[in-house]
């Protein structure tokens, strides 16, 4: 039987944020499109669908980016996993890079503060880099 790695959790939760984002994309776009009266056929255009969808523009933006820097933290988890690396400094890290993704997240949909959003960016990219760095150290030293 194999053990519980406790990076799982904060893969999890990022992957829970991910649908939290896309079903509150579409609690918004739905009703955006029902009000504005926007032929569904003229979305097949990413750019005239930016413009004629501004409401959930936001919340299209940050899914979007939920497939961006994440992609290099769930190779990172998974390579964890799978080497059955057990390492707190790399799940709290873990931690740290979710959480300030939660914190991007929650401002991007909602308020929108450029720069708000943009510190949060910036941090939860530094967690995974120090998350990416303490995996290369512990791989070359193995």
């Amino acid at each position: 039987m194999m053990s519980f790695n406790p990076i799982l959790l904060p893969m999890l939760v990022l992957v829970c944020l991910t649908f939290l984002v896309w079903i509150y994309l579409f609690a918004l776009r739905i009703p955006e499109i029902k009000f504005k009266k926007i032929d569904p056929e003229r979305l097949r255009d990413r750019a005239e669908a930016h413009q004629l969808l501004t409401t959930s523009a936001a919340a299209s933006n940050n899914l979007k980016n939920l497939f961006e820097m994440p992609i290099l933290f769930y190779v990172a988890a998974m390579l964890v996993v799978l080497l059955l690396i057990q390492d707190t400094l790399l799940v709290r890290l873990a931690w740290g890079f979710v959480i300030m993704r939660m914190v991007h997240s929650a401002v991007h949909c909602t308020y929108n503060r450029v720069m708000h959003r943009f510190i949060a960016y910036f941090i939860s990219c530094i967690f995974l880099l120090l998350l990416w760095i303490r995996l290369a150290v512990y791989l070359l030293s193995s």
